[in-house]
């Protein structure tokens, strides 16, 4: 039972951290807005001395028709991002574009994306937390 609250207590945790944190660079789009503008979002957000130290590559599996496919490489103080694929990410964030948007925005929770299935996230969970701290 306690390990069993532990790991909703992780996964809130780590959505927590998506959902408010990363993904709210584009809190203030409406919902008619795309992942791409969540990801241009991001760009403006990134917090230098937050990633001091972290090496992390992040990809985004979005589906739907304005889905596709975003990583983010973060490297000790610095990052790059783009489109596509990036090899052996460390954090891979799989949903429907539509959805990812809407845990962007503010539109759906975080931790109820993940728990419905509607946010899958495969990888190490401390570097997806940490996602939200770079890019608040």
């Amino acid at each position: 039972m306690k390990a069993n609250r532990y790991l909703t207590l992780t996964i809130a945790t780590i959505i927590t951290a998506i959902g408010l944190g990363a993904a709210s660079a584009a809190s203030k789009e409406s919902s008619s807005s795309t992942p791409q503008q969540v990801f241009d979002g991001m760009r403006q957000s990134f917090q230098a001395q937050k990633a001091k130290g972290v090496h992390a590559r992040y990809q985004w599996d979005l589906s739907g028709p304005q889905g596709g496919e975003w990583w983010i490489d973060v490297n000790d103080g610095t990052f790059k991002m783009g489109k596509g694929k990036i090899d052996n990410p460390n954090v891979t964030f799989v949903a429907k574009d539509k959805d990812w948007v809407a845990v962007s925005n503010g539109q759906i929770g975080g931790t109820w994306a993940y728990l419905t299935g509607r946010l899958k996230i495969r990888g190490d969970q401390g570097l997806a937390r940490k996602l939200g701290e770079i890019f608040p």
